[in-house]
């Protein structure tokens, strides 16, 4: 415990990852508090950390019915208690539920349906957009494990970002837009839809400022912060990054503009599925797609051999997750930085998907 003095502090947004139960103890000498005389507070701060976990296992199904005791959570190589696991859609495989936190929506969404984002990066080079058609025209299979619950929205990138659809449970209306329109037509004017919405932070003009895919993601991620719950972004796509060349081998590195995305990302609790398009056996940007999936707790999967398999991998992640509510070890009084997570299963066989860093 220790004593502070403030006057009284009001959060305006509350970074859904950690939890500070913060108790307080007013003592007042019964007359009235000048305007200008602080107050003495007792405040003990006790850290939690929410973490977005999908598990599957080697055919690429999710596993159901884990417990916290299934969990093992290592931060900066020190294991910390996992409290509890809570699943999130799909059917429930247990009665295990998160401890009672006073912040509605922090969870889960409040209409409890899960919230997906499509992101197709369009090309029309030929090794690219042989791929790309075909996935696109195989997309379907993407809708095939969500429920009326969910919503879905669509958007694309070529030389900037285009909303197509803000959240909706209108799947028949995704798929005709994957597979009918994404790729030759341009979007209408869209009116924000009545729950979680996109329109406000990506609007016609904030889409047409941005000239890089990186910008897209960390403007994607920004716009999905302030909705409540883990996210999935759907990228359809065949990579970025910068063209290096080092003894004469050609390959890639990532630049600002992608840390910024993968933090916007980390913030909003988003997790990357990467479908590469490109019709080649492997490509030098294909480390993007790779780097920021394994980063925010998705995959990446290649679709030019086996596109059916590919596009049931990642539907079959979308089914649902685990949050996992763990303790934080203590941080002391200093600048924020980031901290290496791992999770992995205790006496069981599977994949654990989550984000491998968080920033105090």
């Amino acid at each position: 415990m220790r004593t502070v003095y403030s006057c009284s502090v009001r959060r305006r947004s509350l970074d859904s990852r950690v939890v500070s139960s913060l108790v307080a103890v007013a003592l007042c000498s019964g007359g009235a508090v000048g305007a200008q005389q602080l107050q003495r507070v007792e405040r003990v701060n006790v850290a939690r950390l929410l973490v977005d976990a999908r598990v599957i296992d080697e055919t690429g199904q999710p596993i159901l019915g884990l417990e916290a005791a299934d969990f093992e959570v290592r931060i900066d190589g020190q294991q910390v208690a996992v409290e509890s696991a809570q699943w999130i859609g799909g059917e429930l495989p247990g009665t295990n539920s998160l401890p009672s936190v006073e912040i509605a929506g922090l969870v889960e969404p409040t209409d409890r349906g899960r919230l997906i984002v499509f992101l197709v990066q369009k090309s029309l080079q030929p090794d690219r957009a042989i791929g790309l058609l075909r996935l696109l025209q195989d997309s379907e299979r993407l809708l095939a494990q969500l429920t009326p619950e969910d919503r879905v929205a669509v958007l694309s990138f070529e030389s900037h970002l285009k909303l197509w659809l803000d959240f909706t449970d209108d799947l028949d209306r995704v798929r005709t837009i994957l597979t009918d329109e994404v790729m030759f037509r341009d979007p209408g004017p869209l009116e924000p839809s009545r729950g979680p919405s996109l329109v406000t932070d990506i609007s016609h003009d904030v889409g047409r400022g941005t000239s890089s895919i990186e910008e897209a993601l960390g403007l994607i991620g920004n716009a999905l912060e302030p909705l409540p719950g883990s996210k999935s972004v759907v990228l359809i796509g065949h990579g970025f990054g910068e063209l290096t060349v080092t003894l004469g081998i050609f390959g890639a590195q990532l630049d600002k503009r992608y840390e910024e995305a993968r933090a916007a990302l980390d913030g909003a609790r988003a997790a990357v599925f990467s479908l590469d398009i490109s019709d080649v056996d492997y490509h030098t940007f294909e480390h993007g797609l790779e780097t920021v999936s394994y980063e925010t707790g998705g995959f990446f999967v290649r679709t030019h051999l086996f596109a059916r398999r590919a596009i049931d991998q990642v539907a079959n992640a979308l089914v649902g997750h685990y949050v996992l509510f763990t303790e934080q070890p203590a941080v002391r009084d200093e600048e924020p930085r980031a901290h290496r997570m791992e999770v992995e299963l205790v006496g069981r066989e599977g994949t654990v998907l989550a984000r491998r860093t968080y920033v105090d």
